[in-house]
């Protein structure tokens, strides 16, 4: 089989005129003909077949793409995305359904354009729901309707009015209308004086500071070694009580416990509440101690604690390391 012939290129904007007078040069295809080419195309993967249902809607393509030359991207390459949609569209199409080729191309050339304009348009990426798509492609148009023409945000009325004609919320409207401004840098004079900062001066960091941090870090592990010092003064079964009652993410029920133990489910409350009570007051005790050791290291004076008695998140066992929030707060008396 002959091999077919290239199809034209548009390389750059000067060229749109020689490129529309290069793709009128292929014919138009009359219905029948049309059918018989993708027959041919679908059913014995005839190249030239298909190569003429391409070219010969080659002029569709531009058409459509003219209509998207207001985004500022080159129509070289609105073009270029569009013929790949045409491509698909002969690829897939089905000649016994009894529509033209252009009738079913027309949504997989726009597909094809609007994907491209959504990749490029910002360097920040963008949502390509329905929604979104639709949003994108018809805000503008609707404000030229109602009259929305002036830069920046738009007015409370106006945003209210867009989102009932488009369907979509009006905080969507707000942010989109700022995305269709094009991208801003950080770096960019917030007034053109230069003596009104950068637009990045003005940025809030909503994290919380070092000293907060290490604070809470701290903290956190006095409540765990207060914790775990308060387990070693319950006996065996207490710990083994406590520990399936309230250090786990899915506690043993009482019935389970009893079970285990072989005594009633009041007994096995009963001493819950006491394991509970015993460990309640450990951890009093030993926040305070620890407390006092903080203040005396404020104040400059040496630590007296034993470091023995430190337990690092690291290097505890796998169940202290799951401790519910109800075990962490248990010196305020949670139960």
């Amino acid at each position: 089989m002959a091999r077919t012939a290239a199809l034209p290129i548009l390389t750059a904007e000067s060229g749109l005129s020689r490129y529309l007078e290069e793709i009128r040069r292929f014919p138009m295809l009359e219905p029948q003909d049309e059918y018989m080419l993708a027959k041919r195309w679908r059913e014995h993967g005839d190249r030239d077949a298909a190569h003429k249902l391409v070219t010969s809607h080659l002029r569709l393509v531009a058409k459509i793409a003219m209509g998207y030359r207001g985004y500022g991207l080159p129509i070289s390459e609105v073009v270029s995305e569009g013929n790949v949609g045409l491509m698909q569209a002969v690829k897939r199409f089905e000649p016994d359904k009894g529509f033209r080729l252009a009738t079913y191309a027309m949504w997989w050339i726009k597909a094809a354009i609007q994907e491209y304009i959504l990749r490029s348009w910002s360097l920040v990426k963008m949502g390509t729901t329905a929604n979104r798509k639709k949003l994108f492609f018809n805000l503008r148009k609707t404000k030229n309707k109602i009259s929305a023409l002036e830069d920046g945000d738009l007015r409370p009325e106006q945003v209210k009015l867009l989102a009932n004609r488009l369907g979509v919320t009006e905080q969507d409207v707000v942010d989109m209308n700022r995305r269709l401004s094009g991208d801003v840098s950080l770096n960019a004079a917030i007034r053109g004086d230069g003596d009104s900062g950068e637009w990045q001066d003005w940025l809030i960091d909503e994290t919380a500071n070092q000293e907060t941090q290490l604070a809470d870090s701290e903290e956190t592990d006095n409540r765990l070694q207060a914790l775990h010092d308060a387990l070693t003064v319950l006996n065996p079964r207490e710990r083994r009580i406590f520990e399936a009652r309230h250090l786990t993410d899915d506690p043993v029920t009482l019935a389970e416990l009893a079970s285990e133990y072989g005594v009633s489910r009041e007994r096995v409350r009963q001493i819950e509440a006491t394991a509970f009570d015993k460990v309640q007051r450990r951890v009093r005790i030993r926040l305070t101690e620890l407390q006092q050791v903080a203040t005396k290291s404020l104040a400059g004076e040496p630590r007296t604690m034993s470091s023995s008695v430190a337990v690092q998140p690291s290097s505890c066992p796998t169940w202290f390391c799951r401790v519910s929030d109800r075990g962490l707060r248990i010196e305020e008396g949670v139960s």
